[in-house]
């Protein structure tokens, strides 16, 4: 038998797996539950470190939202509540996974990371750990965020299609926004230069997007450049999935009649820019780790 141990950074108190030397599988099963279960106790150690990053985006669908929808906003086939509340999963789900990257700075500076790396596992075992946990609470917070906007009336259209339709964009946009932020976690120096970059890459493309308003009410060079954003085929999807297969988002960037195949073709973009950045993000993690 051989151990891994990984010490936590919360009691001080080390945490050991046994596991079978001779099973590869077993033993990074086993050390990607230990990080998974270290990295959720260092992100929602108190329950404000989970509810607090809601409060921009509840702000947005409860109190900003239904503010524009008095004075007028109108989007074709669709109540402005509803149009914006779905809006907001895409500030969500790009800050929550931003903020997380906070904790990968913590650990290289003052962490556990000297520690992580001894570990007779894969340096990328470590960031797959780190995503599963963002991942995790990023889901639960946009659930919470979409009941929190239908108790305020907003209408969304459920079915099961419309569901998987949501879920898998929204999934992969916080895939690549989590490899985004390890990429820059891993490359700035300190927290304070990291913070600095968050509005950035989390808050300004949401304006680009369709959030608010669709990207064709843009100027055509700004729409032009919306299309290249992933988030705005992330969220073309989210609205064609909730919003009772509203497919104008989807027009806006592809300008095809298929609904379906507008659908697919935007979830192979988020895809795409999810797989890249997940690599680059291990590979940036694992180059950074030995330098």
């Amino acid at each position: 038998m051989t151990q891994l141990t990984v010490a936590t950074t919360i009691d001080a108190v080390p945490v050991a797996l046994p596991v079978e030397a001779g099973d590869e599988s077993v033993r990074l099963g086993a050390a990607l539950w230990t990080l998974i279960r270290r990295r959720a106790a260092l992100s929602v150690h108190t329950p404000r470190e989970l509810f607090v990053p809601l409060m921009t985006p509840v702000l947005f669908a409860l109190v900003i939202a239904p503010a524009l929808d008095s004075i007028g906003p109108k989007v074709p086939g669709l109540d402005y509540l509803s149009f914006a509340a779905v809006g907001t999963a895409v500030l969500l789900i790009p800050l929550n996974c931003m903020f997380a990257g906070v904790g990968v700075i913590t650990d290289r500076d003052t962490g556990a990371r000297r520690d992580l790396l001894a570990a007779p596992v894969p340096r990328t075992v470590v960031v797959v750990a780190n995503l599963v946990v963002a991942f995790a609470i990023t889901a639960l917070q946009t659930v919470v965020l979409l009941a929190a906007a239908v108790l305020r009336g907003a209408d969304l259209h459920v079915s099961m299609s419309g569901i998987a339709w949501f879920a898998t964009s929204a999934s992969l946009l916080a895939i690549a926004m989590y490899g985004v932020a390890e990429i820059v976690a891993n490359r700035v120096s300190s927290v304070e230069e990291y913070i600095g970059l968050v509005p950035g890459l989390a808050i300004v493309p949401f304006f680009f997007a369709g959030s608010l308003f669709p990207i064709s009410a843009m100027p055509a060079f700004l729409t032009a450049f919306a299309k290249l954003l992933p988030i705005t085929h992330a969220l073309a999807v989210m609205r064609y999935g909730l919003l009772g297969s509203n497919s104008s988002g989807l027009r806006d960037i592809w300008g095809m009649s298929n609904p379906a195949l507008m659908a697919s073709l935007s979830i192979g973009v988020v895809a795409l820019f999810a797989a890249v950045l997940t690599l680059a993000a291990m590979r940036v993690f694992t180059r950074s780790a030995i330098s």
